[in-house]
């Protein structure tokens, strides 16, 4: 009897309630990245974008194991063909990575097993990281002569001195979920095998809350680095006025003079 041929790398996408369950599912590579999944990303997360019946991303690995990166078997292959191919392999990544920043939902990774080099740049991409304590961190590149992509560098140097983030990248070692945690790169740490459940929960208590606000909210975060505080004030100014005359603002002060929860989302 012949083996049968190995999956194909995809993501697979689920929705429970109002959360969108985006899950990496290359099971005989820990979950490594593929143009494929690129593609797929891209096409998901501008769909999110434009479905306001979405309010939370969970984004997680199948089985054991969150993401390993890249798949070393393509980069072997990939140094025998021209150079333009990788750089179109890489900006295929970047733009999936920039749809789920343009995305107005909140995104949660999900991190159980390994999360290696792009796949650890991938959970930082996201809004918020749920770990497991045991999970294997590590900005691998260095190991194979690489420099990092998929947004590493950004967010490692915006969220920690450069010192730490030389350390991380430079040494190419695991980095410890508590250290990471500490340094605030790491929302929550849950026990082995629970940071699907753990991250679904909150996924789901942010679903519920205000869809538009959410999206000013992350749009005035992300675009402030680009700003300077006179800049930012005015965003601010202008995000808050929009809100304050919109439905979601008008339920949550009404919510909140009768001693009641919002109901920002219509019951279905």
């Amino acid at each position: 009897m012949s083996t049968p041929p190995p999956p194909t790398p995809r993501l697979v996408l689920t929705q429970k309630g109002r959360v969108a369950i985006v899950t990496i599912s290359n099971l005989t590579a820990r979950n490594a990245l593929t143009r494929g999944i690129f593609d797929a990303g891209l096409e998901a997360f501008r769909s999110f974008r434009r479905n306001a019946d979405i309010g939370a991303i969970l984004l997680c690995g199948d089985g054991p194991h969150f993401c390993g990166g890249g798949n070393l078997t393509r980069m072997i292959e990939q140094r025998s063909r021209p150079k333009h191919t990788q750089a179109e392999h890489v900006d295929a990544c970047h733009a999936w990575i920039m749809a789920m920043r343009e995305c107005p939902q909140p995104i949660i990774a999900a991190v159980e097993g390994a999360a290696a080099g792009g796949g650890l740049a991938l959970a930082m991409a996201c809004d918020l990281m749920v770990v497991a304590e045991n999970a294997t961190l590590i900005m691998s590149h260095a190991k194979i002569g690489l420099s990092p992509d998929c947004g590493a560098t950004h967010w490692l140097s915006r969220a920690l001195p450069h010192q730490a983030a030389l350390e991380f990248m430079l040494d190419a070692a695991p980095i410890p979920v508590a250290r990471l945690h500490q340094l605030g790169v790491v929302n929550k740490v849950v026990g082995p095998g629970l940071a699907v459940a753990e991250a679904l929960t909150w996924a789901t208590t942010l679903s519920k809350g205000p869809y538009a606000a959410h999206g000013r909210i992350k749009r005035l975060t992300y675009e402030s680095e680009q700003r300077s505080l006179r800049d930012q004030l005015d965003a601010e100014r202008d995000a808050v006025t929009e809100s304050m005359y919109g439905e979601e603002c008008a339920e949550g002060i009404n919510a909140f003079l009768e001693k009641r929860s919002p109901r920002f989302v219509a019951s279905s």
